[in-house]
């Protein structure tokens, strides 16, 4: 693995340089934050499903948000929209601190809903604008920094939140995460590289529309975009599969706590664990498999095996540091999945609706991703632990063998380097 390429990048390129530096602060607040939420759950109300639903909240937040996020960055300046958001989530994250007891955590709930909101705007279009912000040889190290930039800080601010909730009480975590979107904000005003392309002189674009004939514009793009193009189809569903058995990830928190009886900082670090695996993902992947069209399917299929095993030897694991092993090597995969799936949309899709089918994709994920939460949070509450998971593994092997069974005329396609773009009048 050569180190060499990204850092090159991380040198020469200012502007992406600063939305790469965006992202690690912000994400560092965001796992500050989650393991303070998940322990005061925990703490006020003694229940596995409270936990769960602060997940399953921040998920079908984000999910409901996601067809207009899709229109708002095809229609609007995605630099200004990306600044309004991260002013935006200031207050919001600091509602934290008026959550004491049961009575009022519903304020902590709201507050969650309103950051996931800001989240549902801000990542696609950050995903949408990163083609633009490189150079095209450049995108794949981009993709790689990016991905790598959430499993980085989920294991430094997930560690480090988990100590500092312990230490110093939770208030100092909702903090950091206020002033991390402020600090976002900064570094993106600062960015002196276009965020859109420049259309084609001979194609005629038409902004996408506001209100719910947009909303119901933005999911046709995207339908249009994928029918009839397995490739297409595949990558757009990859994140969605995954999704299916990303509940398990609330189990985290009763075993750090509860199983292995270590309170906020087992939580820190079994989520720390978690974002050692995403950041790592992403450059074995890029590595072992490429970026070629068929590397792209065959890397993904391989991510869901990788998850599937880490989390089912997760209940065996009779020592903590012996269980943060088993999470990392489940999310070296997830880290890997969301890298491929992601380079190949951006290498697919005409820039114009890229916004849309960003939205579209993380939308479908974490709509799944809010499902299996729940079940996760309900299995938890009412079988034991090692049950609860394998059950969610369970799950999730099913969905990963039919996305395997979908994309498998993928790998018998004469070789491509990339996922070919589409041209933009047949889907627009």
């Amino acid at each position: 693995m050569r180190l060499h390429p990204y850092l090159t990048l991380l040198r020469r390129n200012r502007a992406f340089s600063r939305l790469f530096t965006a992202q690690l602060v912000s994400f560092a607040g965001d796992w500050f934050a989650t393991v303070a939420i998940l322990g005061l759950a925990l703490e006020l109300t003694g229940s596995p499903v409270v936990a769960s639903l602060f997940l399953v909240v921040q998920t079908g937040c984000f999910a409901l948000a996601s067809p207009v996020a899709g229109v708002l960055a095809d229609r609007f300046d995605r630099r200004r929209l990306m600044v309004a958001v991260d002013l935006a989530r200031v207050p919001a994250a600091l509602a934290f601190l008026l959550a004491r007891d049961p009575a009022t955590l519903w304020i902590a709930f709201v507050a969650t809903a309103l950051l996931s909101f800001g989240a549902a705007v801000f990542e696609p279009t950050s995903s949408a604008s990163l083609p633009n912000l490189v150079d095209d040889e450049e995108l794949g190290e981009a993709n790689v920094l990016i991905g790598s930039a959430w499993g980085t800080m989920l294991a430094v601010g997930a560690a480090a939140g988990g100590l500092v909730a312990a230490v110093f009480g939770r208030d100092i975590a909702f903090v950091v995460n206020a002033a991390s979107f402020a600090v976002s904000a900064l570094l993106i005003v600062g960015i002196d590289r276009p965020f859109r392309g420049r259309l084609p002189a001979s194609h005629h674009h038409e902004a996408p529309h506001g209100g719910l004939r947009g909303i119901g514009q933005a999911i046709g793009v995207v339908v249009r975009f994928a029918r009839g193009n397995r490739t297409l189809a595949a990558l757009l569903l990859s994140k969605t599969t995954f999704g299916v058995g990303t509940g398990v990830i609330v189990m985290l928190a009763v075993f750090g706590r509860d199983v292995f009886k270590a309170g906020d900082m087992g939580i820190g670090i079994l989520f720390a664990a978690r974002g050692l695996g995403a950041l790592f993902g992403p450059f074995l992947a890029r590595s072992i498999v490429g970026l070629t069209e068929r590397g792209l399917i065959l890397g993904i299929a391989g991510s869901f095996g990788a998850f599937a095993i880490g989390y089912a030897l997760l209940p065996a694991a009779p020592w903590l540091w012996l269980a943060a092993t088993c999470v990392f090597v489940a999310h070296l995969g997830g880290g890997a999945q969301w890298m491929l799936s992601s380079y190949g949309l951006q290498r697919a899709t005409p820039d114009e609706i890229r916004g849309r089918v960003f939205s579209f994709d993380y939308g479908l994920v974490t709509l799944t991703i809010a499902g299996s939460t729940l079940l996760a949070g309900l299995l938890a509450d009412q079988l034991p632990p090692a049950i609860a998971v394998w059950s969610i593994v369970a799950l999730a092997a099913t969905a990963a063998v039919g996305w395997i069974a979908f994309s498998r005329p993928v790998w018998r396609r004469p070789h491509r380097s990339r996922a070919q773009p589409v041209p933009p009048e047949h889907v627009d």
